[in-house]
């Protein structure tokens, strides 16, 4: 699994105003919120030995969710629906957007108590003899307060989550007991 998280990635660059008490120092400073005005993803990828369909079932199927993901899905995953998906602590909504079984599924969830939403989508290409998984969760505006420890916080759960993925896709294991 390689973990791609830094949003822009365009390599731009900000240009600052010198003044007569700062020069460079306000170059660094513009720079800095120039960084922060760009919006961030994460956006990992994700080799496996599963088939597409097998791999795009472990998103779609509610029962099949539940193995690596949250401890319980409330509702059906379709499109146009909201479901709930439960863990010991904490329950969050997720709004399916599209599913196009074996190469895509696509929902919107929240962050900072559902006062901000992402769009994840999830992308299956055959590989060899089995699949790939491109995810993007996104975009992170980091000029929203909070907004820069839920796109850490998402850094570390998509890649912890991708790796629990893998165990039940390739080895129906549940690698989160």
């Amino acid at each position: 699994m390689s973990a791609g998280s830094g949003g822009a990635g365009k390599g731009g660059s900000a240009k600052g105003t010198a003044g007569k008490a700062g020069g460079a120092q306000s170059g660094v400073v513009d720079a800095g919120v120039a960084a922060l005005a760009e919006p961030r993803f994460v956006r990992l990828e994700l080799r496996t030995s599963a088939s597409p369909d097998r791999l795009y079932a472990a998103w779609s199927d509610p029962e099949r969710l539940r193995r690596w993901f949250p401890e319980d899905v409330r509702g059906s995953l379709a499109p146009g629906t909201r479901s709930t998906l439960v863990w010991p602590h904490k329950s969050v909504w997720w709004d399916v957007e599209e599913a196009d079984p074996g190469r895509a599924f696509t929902f919107r969830w929240p962050w900072l108590d559902d006062s901000y939403t992402t769009r994840v989508s999830v992308r299956i290409m055959p590989e060899g003899y089995g699949a790939r998984l491109m995810l993007e969760d996104g975009p992170f505006d980091l000029a929203v307060p909070g907004v820069l420890d839920a796109w850490a916080e998402a850094n570390a759960g998509w890649g912890e989550a991708l790796a629990f993925l893998k165990g039940f896709v390739d080895n129906s294991v549940d690698l989160r007991r």
